[in-house]
């Protein structure tokens, strides 16, 4: 008996000793494993710093970049073109807009051009076939449409990208809804395109549906169209969409859209016509999330819509080709402007039909609350060089010009107060500009971006 104890101790003593020695090589095993996820976590910790930090950092570092992978970036420009498919065998771009973002500068830009735009050789033998939307449609090659966007502007724009109607619908529905003020009600119907647009004003959620009828509005069926102050029928309809695009972008870039990245880039592979690699696009992605809607350049093409008379009883739009060189210098090229000695590099002005942000007040302001005050200008006379007068007056006396553009003509100066400023403040922009009636619309639909529009007509002259 006493052996067998004794056995059995001896025998328990190797086993504990064993299971000792297991666990001993468990912890030697564990602390190499700590230290390599140490060691890998500082390693990518360190190239997160080198890129940046942050998530565009971390997102740069899981792609593989490293530091000078951005700097040898540049600037990306497609021309994105909205194909409306609702009638067979037609494919109109009603959308043609040239989209650019710098990930060094953080800056981007959406031109429109107005999809009447003449194309052809001879204004007064116009055809509908000149119209820059008809291009595609007539000849199914999209590097068509690339060339005359260039040839308009001058720019030299190698990518292009075709978003359908269903693409659209898809792409919203899958970040969205969209935060959007309505500028004004739109109730249209077209049954030959099963197309029923019917928006009521003001800000709202927009999902996928209401986005196509947002997008491709124009006018109402009793034949109203945007305000005055906000730019009617096509030039409304191009702000409209300039503007939707950037509260898309807006929210598309939010921290908690990122984890839906792969549904929207397997949505455009789905969907879009693009000779753009989708490998250049996961380049970009890294820093696209850095950017912030505050540094977009919108405008669109300037330019004149001549009477019918004029042009063979055919609707176009003639674009300028002295104000398109300056607004192409201004949005792209704005070294040049520099070296011209016309801007300083921080405040851009606007020719044409432009809706541009700046965030550079007047140094000559003479009281801060003049500086708080947004005011947007409208040119609504066929003289470009009036906008630059009125921009100029307001400037000189504090206040903050942060957008210009272009309206349709009107006899009359309109004074449009958006949120209620004060009755001597309206009165005192009116004295700067001699002439003008004032109105009140902050009850209304219109974007509230700006305190004051002031709407410049001929009596201005």
């Amino acid at each position: 008996m006493s052996n067998n104890k004794t056995n059995k101790s001896q025998k328990g003593k190797k086993g504990n000793q064993k299971t000792k020695k297991k666990m001993k090589v468990w912890k030697k095993v564990l602390l190499v494993i700590l230290l390599i996820l140490l060691i890998a976590g500082g390693v990518f910790a360190y190239r997160v710093y080198r890129n940046g930090w942050g998530l565009s950092g971390m997102l740069a570092t899981v792609v593989g970049h490293d530091e000078n992978t951005r700097k040898s970036l540049g600037e990306l420009q497609v021309l994105l073109m909205g194909v409306s498919t609702d009638q067979e065998g037609v494919a109109l771009t009603d959308t043609i807009m040239v989209v650019s973002y710098n990930p060094n500068t953080q800056k981007a830009v959406l031109l429109s051009i107005p999809r009447d735009t003449f194309t052809g050789k001879n204004v007064k033998r116009a055809v509908a076939s000149d119209k820059i939307n008809a291009i595609y449609n007539l000849t199914r090659d999209p590097m068509e449409t690339v060339d005359a966007v260039n040839e308009l502007t001058g720019l030299d724009l190698q990518y292009y990208a075709i978003v359908q109607t269903e693409a659209l619908i898809e792409l919203v529905d899958a970040i969205g809804p969209i935060e959007y003020n309505v500028p004004i009600d739109m109730n249209y119907d077209d049954p030959t395109q099963d197309l029923h647009i019917h928006l009521k004003a003001g800000v709202q959620q927009i999902d996928g549906e209401k986005a196509e009828e947002l997008l491709r509005f124009r006018k109402n069926n009793n034949g109203t169209s945007f305000p005055s102050e906000y730019g009617d029928n096509d030039i409304g309809r191009m702000r409209n969409q300039r503007e939707f695009i950037t509260a898309v972008v807006e929210q598309t870039v939010k921290l908690e859209n990122i984890t839906k990245l792969g549904s929207i880039i397997d949505i455009a592979s789905r969907n879009l016509i693009t000779n753009l690699d989708f490998s250049v696009l996961k380049d970009y992605l890294p820093y696209a999330v850095e950017f912030s809607t505050e540094n977009l350049q919108t405008a669109s093409l300037p330019g004149t819509v001549p009477d019918l008379s004029q042009t063979n009883n055919v609707s176009i739009f003639v674009a300028d080709e002295e104000e398109t060189e300056q607004l192409i210098k201004e949005l792209f090229y704005p070294e040049q402007l520099t070296e011209e000695g016309t801007t300083d590099g921080n405040t851009t002005n606007t020719t044409g039909n432009t809706t541009t942000s700046s965030n550079t007040t007047s140094s000559s302001s003479s009281s801060t609350s003049k500086s708080d005050i947004k005011i947007e200008v409208l040119n609504g006379t066929s003289n470009s060089r009036t906008l630059q007068e009125v921009v100029n007056k307001l400037k000189e006396e504090g206040y903050n010009v942060s957008r210009t553009g272009t309206t349709t003509s009107t006899s009359k100066t309109v004074i449009a107060n958006k949120t209620g400023v004060t009755t001597s403040t309206m009165n005192d922009i009116q004295d700067i500009l001699g002439t003008g009636t004032i109105s009140d619309s902050s009850s209304g639909g219109t974007s509230s971006k700006v305190d004051v529009t002031v709407i410049i007509g001929k009596d201005y002259e």
